[in-house]
């Protein structure tokens, strides 16, 4: 997997000394870069909850079934076709969206249950 993110070269610890992990730019770096990065994905799921829970209600009130095996597929494999593009584990993305096509699944059953 090809590195997209510049790595510093830090300097070279002491011998026999462990660099504080609390106090280490580079990683506080890397730590705050991955902290807006995981804040940018919680606000894009709700988002993205927020869309298919209405389709969820408008699936309800004009009888459609809850799951659409068809899209589902297409939408896996064009999710694993970005993840290869972009160096990320086909396996992994295609867990993560079947985890979240699975909980949007569970929304609508219960939007069409009353």
């Amino acid at each position: 997997m090809a590195t997209r993110f510049p790595l510093p070269q830090p300097d070279q610890p002491a011998e026999n000394t462990m660099p504080d992990p609390m106090n280490d730019p580079v990683l506080n770096a890397y730590r705050k870069s991955i902290d807006n990065i995981d804040a940018a994905l919680i606000h894009m799921l709700a988002e993205r909850f927020r869309i298919t829970q209405a389709v969820g209600q408008y699936k309800a009130k004009t009888a459609m079934p809850p799951a659409d095996p068809g899209r589902e597929k297409r939408q896996v494999q064009r999710l694993r076709k970005l993840a290869e593009e972009a160096d990320l584990d086909p396996e992994f993305s295609e867990k993560f969206i079947r985890f979240v096509i699975d909980e949007v699944i569970r929304h609508h059953k219960k939007a069409r249950s009353g």
